[in-house]
């Protein structure tokens, strides 16, 4: 049983591998649909937020419902316990559930997508990028489009990959699909506009989430020095993506920028071809050794007294 969750931690990256899974079985696009009924207004900031939390609150217990019957009637069916050949065909059924929790390799293709757009116009670059952000893309450089790309994959290095692991190191299925849905909310309903108050609990949630594994995000993403990415990623004004961004601009040793808002590692060389191919070559360093770390929090966990 201690060793039941890395297991299923390795098979769901291997699986990783073969893409997603359809749109009508995915986890995550059920998630959005949930989010999607409710449409957040203007509303006063007790009510908004009190409307907000109760409708996160309630897709967050269904979610755990249903991770925890999941989780529970595979345990029951199979007994891992029992051999090891039970146990390996636990793993393979809790690592499958896991899988669409988590994607680095959509992550990665998206990225590279944009490298390619860029190869065949500045126009194509850019479209292929407001896939990815939120931010008009129509007057970005060819520069500016590569640092947002790779701003992006740094910062959903954490919410796609190492933030899903940790939890599920932490508490297994249950809490990953919690985090995934948190996360998701903040993405559907973060707002900062009069909408605000409604997603502040969603926008909290993920924050609070998210704090640990963005730092370890950074760590296993092996820059120079934490000190240097502690104090770039205070530059930005969230409080975690800041420093996977941070730890990704050191190590690859590039400035990334948001015009107005921040710069990290302003000494670095400018974005030019190929950083985007060394960032995403740095990340897929990153998911093995975050596996790697998250397996052993999960086995020590396991193994204490």
């Amino acid at each position: 049983m201690d060793l039941l969750l890395p297991l299923a931690m390795a098979l769901a990256l291997l699986v990783d591998r073969l893409g997603e899974p359809p749109t009508w079985a995915h986890p995550v696009v059920g998630m959005g649909r949930y989010l999607s009924l409710f449409k957040l207004t203007r509303l006063p900031p007790a009510p908004g937020f009190m409307a907000g939390a109760l409708a996160w609150l309630l897709g967050a217990a269904a979610v755990t419902l249903i991770a925890l019957w999941l989780e529970g009637w595979v345990l029951l069916a199979l007994q891992p316990w029992v051999s090891p050949l039970r146990l390996i065909g636990a793993a393979a059924l809790i690592g499958l559930l896991l899988k669409p929790l988590l994607a680095w390799r959509m992550l990665a293709d998206e990225a590279m997508a944009v490298e390619a757009a860029l190869s065949e116009s500045l126009e194509a670059g850019r479209v292929r990028l407001s896939r990815l952000v939120s931010r008009d893309t129509s007057a970005l450089t060819e520069a500016d489009v590569r640092e947002a790309a790779i701003e992006t994959l740094a910062e959903n290095l954490n919410d796609s990959v190492i933030a899903p692991l940790f939890w599920f190191a932490i508490a297994g299925l249950p809490s990953a699909a919690i985090y995934r849905f948190a996360n998701t909310a903040d993405a559907m309903w973060g707002y900062r506009d009069e909408r605000e108050w409604c997603g502040k609990w969603a926008a909290r949630a993920d924050d609070v989430l998210s704090w640990l594994p963005a730092r370890l995000t950074a760590l296993v993403l092996m820059p120079p020095s934490l000190v240097t990415v502690a104090r770039e990623a205070r530059r930005t004004p969230s409080p975690n993506s800041g420093w996977p961004m941070a730890a990704m601009a050191l190590r690859v040793g590039v400035r990334l920028s948001k015009p107005g808002v921040y710069s990290l590692h302003a000494g670095g060389q400018p974005v030019e071809a190929g950083a985007l191919q060394a960032a995403r070559k740095v990340a897929g360093q990153a998911v093995m050794a975050g596996a790697v770390l998250m397996a052993a929090l999960a086995w020590a966990l396991r193994m204490a007294p």
